[in-house]
């Protein structure tokens, strides 16, 4: 049964425009109160958001559903996605809910939800609060509405966290770090944890005003990020994403490492030490061909999922696995979070420099990537692409045109009006022609 709200990460859509209305989020926190309150008794809630405008206004409002369905709110202001799900699990609540559009542009909004686990919530569960919205909701009784009370240290409560992921006894003592919070969620407590362990800390995207958030910075942007490591002769770079759910690592010479790098990099370190379980890493299917190679040299295994970092996590739980994620920069680690934590991968990255002595360009070169080429096509309300005869005969020929010299993969975006082609191929030309085929057969058909 397909999801009318719900993508691959949580309800998403353009601020104060359906889906993203303050009347769809209030409706929404009832249905969710509704469905962990269904036995009566006192349950909570913790709510977090990044720091766009729009979060007020939706925050505002779940916490009105919510309540009026006897749910007991905790707001903890802006914090970092992966805050969420570990501090939903601490604080011993029932439901844990983000208001963030992640890499998006301050105009855009969502809403995800986390289990009292700590984990998002599984499909399964999103069906069943979206079942909940087509009928009445019934409230609470008067004597039984639920309070809303904001916790002040929620984001020491993070520092600590994030911290503690750092070997014991370490020090970044003599490291000039730049680090690049995209003017989001995480744009006090990642420079807090960097200066409390000991390092030199310049940062950058640190500067929200409800409008600024991912513009010009972060890990999609990571020019501000990489003229900084070079003009103040930094060591390395560590960029997040507006709510610091994903990081890029940038070398001292500003060069960017993609999550495939780094977690080639932990794969290995990890292996070495006999922390790495099952013997293999969790990624998606848009993760580079030269990661898959580098892991099977190693007598390793990469074992790969739709794209989503819910479906990343979904594999490494289902068959014990505690590393994997995306090539976009989200790093699950689950011996230490429940889902992508930019700044705790980024604190790996950190204690590799540390332990090896080597330069951040020596350590984010772990393997040759295999030419890639991904572009987008945008369409419009209604449309439907990929059904089109023209479109499936370009991707039949094209994939035969690749045979077995590389891969192609064509996707519908699950957070965007989307058409993603992407595809692999040794002969960069063949390559390039490959996927403007595809490309031009999308855009006609739009």
């Amino acid at each position: 049964m397909a999801r009318k709200f719900f993508g691959t990460d949580g309800v998403r859509g353009r601020a104060n425009t359906f889906p993203m209305t303050a009347e769809l989020a209030l409706k929404l926190g009832a249905a969710a109160g509704r469905y962990f309150r269904q036995d009566g008794n006192e349950h909570r809630v913790v709510i977090g958001k990044d720091t766009r405008l729009s979060g007020y206004m939706l925050e505002n409002a779940l916490t009105a559903g919510l309540t009026s369905t006897g749910m007991n709110v905790f707001l903890l202001g802006p914090m970092p996605t992966p805050a969420i799900g570990l501090l939903t699990k601490s604080m011993r609540a029932d439901l844990g809910v983000m208001i963030s559009a992640s890499h998006n542009p301050h105009y855009d909004n969502g809403i995800k939800f986390f289990g009292p686990d700590g984990f998002k919530l599984s499909d399964a569960a999103e069906h069943e609060i979206e079942a909940l919205l087509d009928g009445d909701i019934l409230p609470a009784q008067p004597q039984n509405i639920g309070r809303a009370k904001r916790i002040d240290d929620a984001r020491g409560r993070y520092v600590e966290r994030a911290k503690a992921t750092f070997p014991s006894g370490l020090r970044l003592d003599g490291l000039k770090v730049v680090i690049d919070c995209a003017n989001g969620a995480a744009y006090k407590a990642a420079p807090e944890v960097l200066w409390e362990l000991g390092a030199e800390v310049i940062p950058v995207g640190v500067s929200p005003n409800g409008f600024n958030i991912n513009e010009g910075c972060g890990s999609t942007n990571t020019s501000l990020a990489a003229e900084t490591v070079v003009a103040h002769g930094a060591d390395v770079g560590i960029c997040l994403d507006g709510d610091a759910d994903r990081v890029m690592v940038l070398d001292e010479t500003g060069q960017v490492a993609d999550g495939d790098q780094l977690m080639a990099l932990l794969a290995t370190r990890w292996h070495e030490a006999g922390l790495l379980k099952g013997g293999a890493l969790v990624a998606t299917v848009m993760s580079n061909l030269g990661l898959e190679r580098h892991m099977e040299a190693q007598g390793l295994r990469l074992e790969r999922t739709n794209v989503g970092d819910r479906y990343v996590v979904a594999a490494m739980r289902e068959k014990g696995y505690n590393l994997g994620g995306e090539q976009s920069g989200h790093i699950v680690m689950t011996d230490h979070s429940t889902t992508g934590d930019g700044l705790m991968a980024g604190l790996q990255f950190l204690a590799a420099m540390v332990q090896t002595g080597q330069a951040a360009s020596t350590l984010v070169r772990q393997f040759e990537t295999v030419p890639q080429k991904l572009e987008n096509v945008r369409f419009g309300a209604g449309k439907q692409p990929l059904n089109e005869a023209s479109v499936q005969a370009a991707i039949a020929q094209a994939e035969a045109d690749l045979q077995s010299n590389g891969r192609l993969l064509i996707r519908k975006s699950g957070t965007e009006p989307l058409i993603r082609v992407m595809a692999e191929c040794e002969d960069e030309g063949h390559l390039n022609a490959v996927v403007a085929s595809v490309v031009q057969a999308v855009e006609a058909a739009v």
